[in-house]
């Protein structure tokens, strides 16, 4: 299991228990962005600072808690807090038009969200998340109570804010990159600050408020669920008319890494950086249709850990001749999720060889 970071109390003292508990992998985080920046933007660590003081001024505008948190995690780890900072806008600076020219990032996703009608209990999301490899080694999962908001749960490489989870109002969360011919590593509200802001949402409504408050400054695709109701959301930079839903198919919802919406296809990029997105979706369609019985938590434990079209397929490996570390990706975590029983799943590694552990929020 990845470490557990417990937090609690207002931002500045959560982001500082959790830099505290996490040092060594907050640590370890910084150091593999040292590397993973220089690869992807060519910039060296002072310019990666510079490029992202841009995005304190939107982060405090949307709402300042979270750059309170960013330096509590500076303050708790002994690290500078813009190197927190431009882990936190890795994606704006690694996507952007001038990194993907450098070499394409990699991005690749496959989330899901399924009613009770079809799951033969409740409503079950999650996703397998693929990353660098060197993610393996960085993960925590931060179980956070904070005052004034949601107690939440959520898995994160260490120094990040959040990334998929759920929070105790009953709200889950999953994502996938997206890039679009708009991802330009504009100034705005960075893709995993939104992330963290989702899990304060009470509900639905408030979580699409939440995504349409600021100016965002990636596309991304956001999955989410409450109660027996999901729904998708895919994103471009910018407010809100650039945003568009997607909802479920005969109680199912399968996202990966390119747009879906017919109104984005024009502008999709994402295959360049992510080209099994495509066949990852055709495979877990033919595995759903192939099901004999319901869509449960053991059915989506073994999709989520399908070896078809190794070593790219939903479960995915790193490719054997990529030896250069910026460059290896794989699945790095499989989470599954019951956000109205506060439960989670979780497999820490590969999820065709990771025991998936259960963990709870603790209210």
């Amino acid at each position: 299991m990845f470490p557990v970071v417990e937090t609690e109390g207002g931002p500045r003292e959560r982001g500082r228990q959790y830099g505290e508990a996490a040092r060594e992998r907050v640590g370890r985080s910084v150091e593999a962005y040292d590397a993973v920046f220089g690869h992807y933007a060519g910039w060296e660590k002072e310019r990666v600072r510079e490029e992202a003081e841009r995005f304190r001024a939107p982060i405090v505008e949307f709402d300042p808690k979270y750059m309170e948190e960013i330096e509590g995690i500076a303050e708790g780890a002994g690290v500078h807090a813009s190197d927190i900072l431009a882990m936190n806008v890795r994606t704006e600076i690694m996507f952007s038009a001038e990194a993907r020219r450098l070499a394409p990032p990699p991005a690749e996703c496959s989330s899901f969200a399924v009613s009770p009608s079809r799951s033969g209990g409740g409503l079950l999301i999650g996703q397998n998340w693929d990353w660098l490899e060197h993610a393996m080694e960085t993960t925590v999962v931060l179980r956070a109570k904070q005052d004034g908001g949601p107690a939440f749960l959520t898995v994160v490489e260490a120094g990040l804010l959040a990334k998929v989870g759920m929070n105790d109002a009953g709200l889950g969360i999953a994502t996938n990159m997206l890039v679009s011919d708009s991802d330009a590593g504009g100034s705005g509200v960075p893709y995993h600050v939104l992330l963290r802001a989702l899990h304060d949402a009470p509900g639905l409504p408030a979580a699409l408020l939440t995504l349409k408050r600021g100016r965002r400054s990636s596309s991304a695709n956001y999955l989410l669920a409450f109660d027996d109701v999901a729904i998708d959301i895919e994103a471009f930079p910018g407010g809100h008319a650039d945003m568009y839903l997607d909802y479920p198919d005969d109680g199912l919802l399968l996202h990966f890494n390119h747009f879906c919406t017919a109104e984005h296809r024009p502008h999709d990029v994402s295959m360049m950086v992510a080209p099994s997105s495509p066949f990852r979706q055709v495979r877990a369609e033919e595995l759903i249709g192939a099901a004999d019985g319901p869509l449960d938590r053991e059915f989506w434990e073994r999709l989520l850990g399908d070896h078809s079209m190794f070593p790219d397929g939903i479960c995915h490996h790193p490719e054997p001749a990529i030896t250069n570390p910026p460059e290896r990706a794989a699945t790095v975590t499989a989470v599954l999720m019951e956000p109205g029983a506060g439960r989670m799943w979780l497999a820490s590694g590969y999820p065709c060889e990771a025991p998936f552990e259960e963990l709870e929020i603790q209210r």
